[in-house]
């Protein structure tokens, strides 16, 4: 039928400029160039990523890089990582869908459920760490004063308004929020900056699993690209915004963390206290903390659009309401120190899901051909290469999860393969996807009756 096909359903552009409440109402495309632009720029810069900087200067334990090596790693990982959160975005602009429901065109409709539950976790355990470190950094700036659960709650409303208004809170960032960010982070690095005469130290040796790290924070944004350039005017628009704004606010945001680590000694829980301590940097720092809420929104967004797939008919402002609840909960008792082992098990799932759909969408003609009706038929053969990918990824790369590393070290010695420095968990996951999504192709038709 013609309603199934990718490019056809929600064509038609509405008069309403909020986003539909279900899936059966059409997506307005409003967002222009310069409000996705500024909307990935402030994703860019979070507090977490100026403590993640940690793992670009010791990945995963590992000899610590240096200065140089660790900003080279964070334009590479940021570039490339960037790049596939762009072209994720394209299908959605082009389609007018949200992520999980263009993955009915790849996976099949039951499948498709697997990868939403999975961005459902990883999304919700984003949201919780944001919240946790926006009432830590709230706690940075005013003190201890006020308990640390107030300012979880407080940020959990405070998410929870943005993402019943998604496209009203993604105009306001950049009429309002954008400015302030920017300023905020160049008042910062001068004054960071001006601190550290010398960086030096380190080598060189952990420099692919640095770009690993840089390119699993980017790529966590790969299964939600969609659901905000659904509403973009042009797939010009919403890659160009991705990749501009989100690459360069991540690589100075990085940069920054680095700086800002080195005159604490690599101590992660001291590292505000070095915004904090600059001249009028409780003010700036309070800008970024305040400005963190957009990225527990995008989360909680996500996760709606997520659920959503399950349940299409569901106002998406009663899933909004729940998962911002839930999440605010989860905050209360969060381990942050789980971070790093937590990235890299978002990019050993999302970057092979991303190549099979980078290439069988861009590549195989999947924008002419993909079901994406709700009985939309499985597609298992695509489940073989995002799974190769999975297992190419922790067959290179570490994680800071002693009983899994184990596992995959007990796999290595069992095939005779042994990881070498240069090598790229992330890389190396895409082009064994890519690889084997074409090899698929190509046997299915030779096995196609003529």
């Amino acid at each position: 039928m013609a309603s199934d096909v990718v490019d056809s359903p929600q064509s038609s552009t509405p008069a309403a400029t909020e986003a539909p409440l279900t899936l059966d109402q059409a997506a307005p495309k409003t967002l222009g160039v310069l409000d996705q632009g500024a909307f990935w720029a402030n994703l860019g810069v979070s507090l977490l990523g100026f403590s993640g900087a940690l793992a670009l200067l010791a990945p995963l334990g590992g000899p610590p890089l240096t200065f140089t090596a660790a900003i080279v790693a964070a334009v590479v990982g940021s570039v490339i990582g960037t790049a596939m959160v762009g072209l994720a975005a394209v299908p959605g602009a082009q389609t007018g869908m949200p992520a999980m429901v263009l993955l009915r065109g790849l996976f099949g409709a039951k499948l498709s459920y697997a990868p939403s539950v999975l961005n459902m976790i990883q999304m919700v355990g984003w949201g919780a760490f944001e919240l946790w470190v926006i009432a830590q950094g709230a706690q940075a700036v005013f003190g201890d004063s006020v308990p640390l659960a107030v300012w979880v709650v407080v940020a959990g409303l405070i998410t929870m308004a943005l993402t019943i208004w998604p496209l009203g809170s993604i105009r306001l960032l950049r009429r309002f929020v954008t400015a302030g960010v920017v300023v905020s982070m160049i008042w910062l690095s001068v004054a960071l900056f001006r601190q550290v005469p010398t960086l030096g130290g380190g080598s060189w040796d952990s420099f692919a699993p640095a770009v690993d790290v840089v390119i699993a924070l980017s790529v966590s944004w790969v299964p939600m690209a969609a659901d905000f350039a659904r509403h973009s005017r042009s797939s010009r628009a919403a890659f160009g915004g991705v990749f501009v704004g989100y690459s360069i606010a991540q690589v100075a945001c990085l940069a920054l963390g680095i700086v800002a680590l080195s005159l604490v000694g690599n101590d992660v829980d001291a590292v505000w206290g070095a915004f904090v301590a600059a001249p009028l940097g409780a003010l700036f720092f309070g800008v970024l903390v305040l400005r963190e809420a957009d990225q527990s929104f995008a989360n909680v967004y996500s996760t709606t659009m997520s659920l959503q797939n399950l349940m299409p008919r569901v106002d998406r402002r009663i899933i909004s309401v729940v998962i911002s609840v839930v999440i605010t909960c989860l905050a209360l008792v969060v381990d942050v120190n789980a971070y790093t082992a937590f990235l890299g098990l978002i990019g050993a799932v999302f970057v092979p899901m991303f190549a099979v759909l980078a290439v069988d969408y861009f590549v195989l003609g999947g924008r002419t051909r993909w079901n994406t009706a709700e009985d939309a038929p499985s597609r298992w053969p695509m489940v073989v290469p995002w799974v190769l990918g999975f297992a190419t990824w922790w067959m290179i790369g570490g994680s800071g999860v002693s009983w899994w590393q184990a596992w995959w070290t007990s796999a290595r010695e069992a095939v005779g393969f042994v990881p070498q420095p240069w090598m790229s968990a992330a890389l190396g996951a895409f082009l064994v996807a890519a690889l084997v999504t074409l090899l698929i192709n190509r046997l299915t038709r030779l096995l196609q009756p003529k």
